[in-house]
């Protein structure tokens, strides 16, 4: 992992001919450098010299000497280091652009990429640190003659140093004061109401190419090195189905110049690094749903994996996975506590959060075998006992809502179908998950004529003709050319779902139910008075939308291009119950959900959005750069989550008059999210 790893012939000639003897513990070892003992999750960024000990015994400050270190007496000849943060107490070395690393044969050496042997715990014993190389459990300090695996005695003295180059990173660039996240009892902000920032963990772990955040920063996180995506892989085949994007013009290149992606339609590479969150955040994002996200038939499909595909295994890993973002962010940030990204399990931490001028982490989930109560081959029983236990786990973990259904017929219920081409490949998927095609009909009620045509019998030979997904054993029906329904609705099994989450006060995720099964839906919710309900996507239909804000529940919109994004707001609005839309209107971005971003305006040459620009929170943005790529909205689109920050500033500019109102309804619909949770969690059956 290193190129400079297993150097053993200069690191053994640096032992031989080092002067490095014990020199007298005293006074002198600082020679004027301010002694470094902050908290051990406080040293990210900071320069510093090190001197080590063994015991009392002062062996000298490390000093870089070939391709090893040799201990020095004099501070003004010790090599200054960077300490950056992986995770909590934990740091990477750097020695200008080189990350020391723990060789095999036990000596710190210049390496020239992150990997466990360059990643070290740090503990404050007194005044000085016990270092510890996190794959090997060494302690850092003499090695024969040389800094390496040292013993159970050694520590490390930390002063202040000049001269450390920056790790690599981005920036957001926004500046000024972000506006008050809680003014006169309400929070102002926008929320994203489905976001997928976990995705690097989903879908067995290798079929999205990139992180949100890395232990090894922005070059391990948005890598080159997605070998799985390259130009007629099945990588670069599943994108081009999803997303659009070229089969055979793939080369891979993210960090640093990025010459492949991110694009508005990379759908299977990371749109949402943490950096482009924060920016968003410092814009007028005030909470994010992080729906945790996971479907068994694709992650099969995938032949590249390590992690399950048992959908509850996934949902578990991403949920310690966007916990220990929130740490990485607070180590990257000053210490635990200290981040700007902040997980909230209540409504009260949402408020409490806003107030500290923070952003407020919702955690959701989406996936397509809840409880893994699907109903094809090998399905296990499902029952209410499974869902009852189900719940109290994903409550445990924080969960505020869930999706009942999602994209296959499964336990609970029917869904709403996909169309074209991908329609067709998520028909195969049904019939792999549910044991059955999509059973169709022809909508029975005026209600639900906004349904998709399904995907046809000559879309399904295309996809199968890709050699991706294996054909079924059951022959598909000749499906009608017209909008379609899906003949099934809730199960009892998905009636008692529902009701089971509105005894815990869960917010019941309407998008992708069937017209049937959304309609049972809101009979129930309807009759017993339960607001916790959201469309927060546009897949519903305007009718379910209507629907859902007469019951108090929330909406938001998949985001479009601009024109197509404030025209969903004004119909919604217009809508019998829509006045609350023209107070709060929130966004559902669909990031990392295989869901292709806003793309550039097709105006945009003749009427470009102009940097910098006022932020709808009152921050000022230039262009986002990542690496050595400047992204302008105007080419690019939403090619990253940062740009969100320039798409919503453009919504408002293209609004014209109704600007005004429109910031108004987005920056209310953090508060109205929040109140509908809030009256949700205290209903009374």
């Amino acid at each position: 992992m290193h190129g400079v790893a297993f150097a053993a012939l200069a690191v053994f000639a640096l032992a031989g001919t080092s002067s490095a003897f014990p020199v007298a513990d005293g006074p002198h070892h600082l020679q004027a450098r301010a002694a470094v003992t902050l908290p051990a999750d406080a040293l990210d960024g900071q320069c510093v010299s090190l001197q080590l000990f063994d015991g009392s015994n002062n062996l000298g400050y490390a000093q870089r000497s070939g391709s090893g270190y040799a201990f020095n007496t004099d501070v003004t000849k010790a090599t200054a280091f960077r300490l950056e943060a992986t995770a909590l107490g934990r740091y990477e070395i750097l020695d200008g652009t080189a990350h020391t690393y723990i060789s095999v044969f036990n000596w710190l050496t210049p390496g020239d990429a992150y990997g466990t042997r360059s990643d070290f715990s740090f503990t404050l014993s007194g005044s000085r640190y016990v270092i510890k190389v996190l794959e090997t459990g060494q302690l850092l300090g003499k090695n024969i003659a040389s800094w390496g695996a040292g013993s159970s005695s050694s520590t490390v003295a930390l002063a202040t140093a000049t001269g450390c180059g920056n790790a690599d990173d981005i920036d957001p660039n926004v500046s000024g004061t972000i506006t008050a996240g809680v003014q006169n009892g309400k929070i102002v902000g926008l929320i994203d109401m489905h976001a997928h920032i976990t995705a690097g963990t989903a879908f067995g772990g290798q079929m999205h190419c990139g992180d949100a955040w890395s232990t090894g920063g922005v070059a391990n996180a948005l890598t080159s090195k997605c070998d799985g995506h390259k130009s007629l892989t099945i990588g670069a085949i599943l994108e081009n189905l999803l997303g659009g994007t070229s089969i055979t013009n793939s080369n891979e290149h993210g960090w640093k110049d990025f010459t492949d992606w991110p694009t508005y339609n990379s759908v299977l590479h990371e749109q949402a690094y943490f950096r482009g969150i924060e920016r968003a955040y410092k814009s007028g994002v005030r909470v994010i749903n992080a729906l945790l996200v996971a479907n068994r038939v694709i992650c099969n499909i995938f032949p590249y994996k390590d992690l399950s595909c048992d959908e509850m295994e996934q949902i578990r890993t991403q949920a310690k996975y966007l916990n220990d973002m929130q740490d990485y962010i607070d180590a990257q940030s000053g210490g635990a506590g200290k981040g700007w990204f902040r997980i909230a399990k209540t409504p009260a931490d949402v408020r409490s959060i806003a107030a500290a001028n923070k952003l407020a982490v919702l955690i959701g989930v989406e996936n397509s075998e809840l409880f893994n109560c699907f109903t094809g081959d090998g399905a296990p029983s499902c029952t209410t006992s499974t869902i009852d236990a189900g719940l109290t786990e994903l409550v445990n973990l924080g969960v505020s809502g869930l999706f009942p259904i999602h994209k296959f017929d499964n336990a609970f219920g029917g869904t709403k179908m996909d169309p074209d081409t991908t329609g067709a490949f998520i028909n195969i998927g049904n019939v792999k998950s549910a044991g059955h095609w999509f059973a169709v009909e022809n909508c029975t009620s005026a209600d639900a004529v906004d349904q998709p045509k399904i995907g046809s019998n000559a879309d399904i030979v295309n996809v199968l003709a890709l050699g991706i997904i294996g054909a079924p054993n059951i022959d598909a029906p000749t499906y009608p050319t017209g909008p379609v329904c899906n003949t099934r609705g809730l199960t009892d099994l998905g009636k008692y779902l529902i009701n089971a989450m509105m005894k815990r006060g869960l917010v019941i995720h309407v998008d992708h139910m069937s017209y049937k099964s959304a309609s049972q839906t809101l009979d129930i919710l309807e009759a017993a008075k339960y607001p916790g309900i959201i469309s927060e996507h546009s897949w519903s239909t305007y009718p379910i939308i209507n629907r859902v804000l007469g019951v108090g529940g929330v909406v938001a919109s998949y985001p479009y291009v601009p024109a197509d994004f404030i025209a969903n707001w004004k119909k919604i609005k217009g809508m019998s119950n829509g006045a609350s839309a023209n107070v709060a209107f929130g966004l559902g971005s669909d990031v990392n959900g295989l869901a292709v971003q806003p793309p550039p305006r097709a105006d945009a040459a003749t009427n470009p959005f102009k940097y910098p620009f006022t932020t709808l929170a009152g921050t000022t943005a230039g262009q986002y750069v990542m690496g050595t790529r400047t992204m302008d909205l105007n080419k690019d689109g939403v090619a990253e989550y940062g740009l969100y920050a320039d798409w919503l500033a453009d919504n408002i500019n293209i609004a014209g008059a109704d600007g005004p109102a429109f910031k108004s309804a987005l920056m209310s619909s953090a508060e109205a999210y929040v109140s509908m949770w809030e009256k949700s969690r205290t209903w009374k059956a």
